[in-house]
This record gives C-alpha cells, structure tokens and sequence, in this order.
C-alpha cells in the first residue's frame, strides 16, 4: 500500500459561506436579462454545476441566446459584487483548522470546484489557502459536476487512487461526482444542501459540524 490519502474539497457551501452572494448575484443577472427571477431554493440547487448548466436549468424556456446573455449578466454582476467593499464570502469556522489538520497529517489536499479558474484567484485572494491545496480542479478544465472528470483528475494529478481518495462536499453534485469516481464521500449539511438529500444520493457520510468531520477523517484508513 502507498499510504497516500487525498481529500477533495469542494468550496462553495463547503469551505466557504457562498449562499448569500450567489443568490443575490443570479437574481442580479436574471433581472439584467429580463428573466423571472429564480427563489433561493432553486438556486440552491444549482451551485457546483457549469454555469451554463445551472443557467439553463433554473431557466428552462430561455432560448440558447438568452442563456448565453445571462450568463454574461452573471459574471459581469460577479466582478462588479468582488469590487464592493462590503463584499465578503467568509470561510465556515473549522474550515481554516481542518485544512490545517489535513497538512500537518500528511494528507494530499485537492479542489473540485464549479467555480472558474478567475473566481478561485478572487478566492485566493480573499482567503490566504492557496498553499493547502496540491492540485485545484475548475469547471474550465472539463466536464462539470457531476461528472467524475474533476476527481478523477485529482487522483490521476497526485498519483492516488479511489480507496485511498475522499470527496467533501454540501451538495448532491459533489456527492454524485465522488460517488461516480468510486471514491468514499463526506456530506456536510451547512451549505447549500440538505442532509436527506445527500442521504438520497448516496452519501457515505453526513456531517453537521467541522468537528464530526475532522474525527472521520483521521480515523480514515485507506482500504481495498
């Protein structure tokens, strides 16, 4: 056995506090392109898919040119929301220790994020973990969730393979990707998620809190 282990992280509802900004945004964007505006629980439902996707989905009549306006009118409402100065996407609490707690313990750390390669430097730059990570996969880089593409990446990046591999994650878009790439899956329910729905999808586990979360995962032993 190599005695690798590698955790990947999801980022928004998982390791930062997204769920405001990203309603408030789509809202912005659906208003900007003349679109009936989505509620939270759709948008909830959306966050970790390519943004065409998730578009597309809370817009299901929009012709494909109106899809691709609003996806405009949403990045454009994101670099104007990063440039407010009371804009702020706060880490959860525990997130910071976790990820220190993985490193001193020798773990392999990766990212399998909706976001774009521009909004992990927006992320980067707000939050000082760009070190933790040894390998950070985005929805530029190919198929999104909840396609395995991004984990099976991960793997293939640091040389590990799905036993001795763990996606964390809030929603079933990161459930399903793990789940798809044979590897073991944390569900965390403060995020955009909820738990039966994660339960639904085939979590392997659910967390409430940082602290439950950090306990499994040094108990985490690789195995065939």
């Amino acid at each position: 056995m190599s005695g690798l282990k590698l955790a990947i992280w999801d980022v928004d509802g998982t390791l930062v506090d997204s769920r405001t900004s990203i309603h408030e945004i789509m809202v912005e964007a659906f208003t900007l392109s003349a679109l009936t505006p989505p509620e939270y629980d759709a948008t909830r439902r959306i966050v970790g898919l390519s943004l065409h996707e998730a578009c597309g989905q809370l817009a299901p009549d929009a012709n494909a040119a109106e899809i691709d306006r609003l996806v405009n009118d949403y990045r454009e409402s994101w670099v104007r929301a990063r440039a407010r100065p009371d804009f702020t996407q706060p880490l959860y609490d525990g997130a910071l220790e976790t990820l220190e707690m993985l490193r001193e313990e020798g773990w392999l750390i990766a990212m399998a994020t909706g976001k774009t390669h521009k909004g992990i430097e927006s992320l980067f730059g707000a939050h000082d973990i760009q070190h933790f990570f040894d390998t950070v996969w985005c929805a530029d880089d190919g198929p999104g969730k909840p396609h395995p593409h991004m984990v099976e990446q991960a793997m293939g990046a640091l040389g590990c393979a799905p036993h001795e591999s763990l996606m964390i994650g809030d929603a079933i878009h990161d459930i399903s990707m793990g789940r798809a790439a044979g590897v073991y899956t944390h569900g965390v329910s403060w995020g955009f998620g909820a738990a039966h729905e994660l339960e639904e999808v085939g979590a392997h586990e659910i967390h409430h809190e940082f602290d439950t979360l950090r306990k499994s995962l040094l108990a985490f032993e690789p195995a065939l």
